[in-house]
């Protein structure tokens, strides 16, 4: 498995470099930098004196760079794999992006750094935008990561599960983990009262094919050496998702975000962007 390792110095940074730990050697690891240098703003300036400004700021910031990768490398566990460091020139997201599909990667691995509410509404969070555009599996970590031992995979169709099939037949993990299969349904409000039974009955009957599905999904995994069981249950998919990764203590969410179109789409957007902002532990998503 080839893995980028995308830094920027800030502690979450860090936590996702402890985070590598919890993963199989990578065949190729590389650990990157993107310098966004910023443009000065002073217009009264003559073009020379802020081109000269802006090759000063340059400088400063990748030397800056140079120190972080040559600091974050021997940080690496042990059974990282080989690694190699890249500093790049431009906005994060699409350095990140663009190495990512330069090189093949299988797993992107970086720390979550929120811009807050009101800007990330504007602009979108690098996370967030990374989640969107990237063609591979992206980690993003939040916090101190203790353990990989119990993840939550929340499924919502066949398409979903055949890509968690195949990503988790890459053997990302280090050690033997324990998978939790979560399918949603959306709750049935029956127009009139006397349409309570009926609804219940219906409700019944989708919650029995969904547990009959996530049953095929686990016994699947369990083919390919996973330990997984399944859980059928309604309410609304990021909320549910949340509280049943804080319930049972979930080490990681692992979903997916992608293969969908229209509004469909659009939907599934909405729920990993609502899961990664109030996630209790880190996020893999794949495509």
């Amino acid at each position: 498995m080839k893995t980028l390792l995308a830094v920027d110095g800030s502690d979450n940074s860090y936590e996702a470099i402890h985070a590598l730990k919890f993963f199989a050697p990578a065949e190729e690891l590389t650990l990157l930098h993107a310098l966004d240098v910023p443009r000065p703003a002073y217009p009264m300036l003559l073009p020379e004196v802020q081109e000269q400004l802006y090759k000063t700021l340059e400088q400063s910031m990748r030397e800056d760079g140079e120190r972080l990768l040559d600091r974050i490398q021997p940080l690496l566990p042990m059974h990282a794999g080989p690694s190699t460091k890249q500093l790049r020139m431009g906005s994060p997201a699409e350095v990140i992006v663009s190495t990512a599909e330069e090189q093949k990667a299988d797993l992107i691995v970086m720390g979550a750094r929120g811009l807050g509410p009101v800007k990330e509404r504007l602009f979108g969070s690098v996370s967030h935008r990374i989640l969107t555009l990237a063609h591979c599996a992206t980690l993003i970590v939040n916090g101190s990561v203790k353990a990989m031992k119990r993840i939550l995979l929340p499924r919502q169709g066949l398409s979903d599960a055949e890509s968690a099939v195949r990503f988790l037949r890459l053997k990302p993990f280090y050690d033997p983990v324990e998978v939790t299969l979560l399918t949603l349904l959306p709750s049935t409000q029956p127009p009139w009262p006397a349409d309570v039974a009926s609804a219940e009955k219906l409700e019944g009957e989708a919650l029995r094919s969904a547990r009959d599905y996530i049953d095929g999904v686990a016994e699947r995994l369990h083919a390919i050496g996973y330990q997984a069981h399944g859980i059928a249950s309604v309410g609304t998919p990021a909320a549910r998702i949340l509280q049943e990764a804080t319930t049972r203590h979930s080490d990681l969410i692992l979903m997916g975000t992608r293969g969908r179109q229209g509004i469909t789409r659009f939907v599934l957007g909405s729920v990993s962007h609502a899961v990664l902002h109030r996630m209790p532990c880190p996020v893999l998503a794949f495509h």
